[in-house]
């Protein structure tokens, strides 16, 4: 069921959730978290999507907040329940003008009582998320520098402007190559690595982050390097551990599947598909305390990680 409010106020917003769930029979009770996405440019359907697959997961109440500049203040709202919502109950904020410079005023009123609060930016996140007014009132804050405008400094940007529960869905891409990296060297013949190898598009900030983890974990300088974009032009390409026994190889060969090679070993065709948004968000929202290890690699581990060679 969707619910338009055209021009209307927070605390009509407000009433119409409690006479929704009084005459439809949808609670607010279950609801574990306030899933607040905010964007400055359109209403993101596809980040509704992928929070309403996620809600089936973690039940939550979803506050999309899209604001706009404009000279006539305005604020247009719509509530999707039921089946147009998930598992979840989204409210869609559409401000206008002055009505938009309040961000935290404008979702105050539609938390949910003593739950927690994550913020997510699938676009264009502001520049020290936590000191934001929606950042300070969350536990965790989402971004994702692989939608940003791109900069050459934006994993720097991430560095100089980190606190405690941010996370990027750059990092969270990885989890699947960390697992399976992570998996080879719990293998025999247990040799340390002596060199580290990274390859991958420049349009990716997984490359970066993914070098800055192996840097930081195995205690060695990383040699990293963007391939040709006629050659490979999205997501991690490769990854190659030396060892004395010889070379580990971890090359992607498709959207989904990549080839591992071992010494002595046969090679082994692995399911490595990408990450949909929906799998991305569903497991930042698994925990809400902050990620350590993710502060570690955008610190440490990249203030220690040296230029990319450029181009292959």
């Amino acid at each position: 069921m969707i619910i338009d409010l055209p021009d209307t106020t927070i605390s009509k917003v407000a009433r119409q959730l409690v006479s929704t769930r009084e005459e439809g029979g949808a609670v607010a009770l279950g609801r574990v978290l306030t899933l607040i996405i905010k964007s400055t440019r359109h209403l993101d359907e596809d980040a509704i999507e992928a929070a309403n697959d996620a809600s089936r997961e973690h039940p939550m109440r979803v506050i999309m907040l899209v604001t706009l500049p404009g000279d006539e203040p305005r604020l247009d709202a719509q509530i999707r329940v039921g089946g147009d919502a998930g598992a979840s109950e989204v409210i869609v904020l559409r401000a206008v003008g002055d009505v938009a410079r309040n961000e935290e005023a404008l979702v105050t009123g539609l938390l949910l009582p003593d739950a927690p609060v994550v913020v997510w930016w699938p676009d264009e996140a502001p520049t020290r998320p936590g000191g934001s007014s929606l950042g300070r009132i969350a536990q965790r804050r989402i971004t994702d520098t692989a939608t940003a405008p791109y900069s050459p400094d934006r994993l720097g940007r991430l560095e100089s402007s980190y606190s405690p529960g941010d996370t990027d869905l750059a990092w969270t891409r990885l989890t699947r190559w960390r697992e399976q990296l992570a998996a080879v060297l719990d293998q025999p013949p247990y040799e340390p690595v002596t060199a580290v190898a990274v390859r991958g598009a420049s349009t990716s900030p997984s490359t970066a982050l993914l070098a800055a983890w192996l840097g930081l974990a195995l205690d060695l300088p990383v040699d990293w390097q963007y391939e040709d974009p006629a050659e490979w032009d999205h997501g991690i390409h490769s990854v190659r551990l030396t060892r004395t026994s010889g070379d580990i190889v971890l090359e992607r060969q498709s959207e989904s599947l990549a080839l591992l090679t071992q010494p002595g070993q046969p090679d082994h065709e692995l399911h490595l598909p990408r990450r949909s948004l929906r799998e991305c968000l569903a497991e930042e929202l698994r925990r809400l305390d902050p990620d350590v290890l993710y502060g570690r690699v955008i610190s440490e581990g990249w203030s220690r990680l040296a230029e990319p060679r450029g181009s292959a």
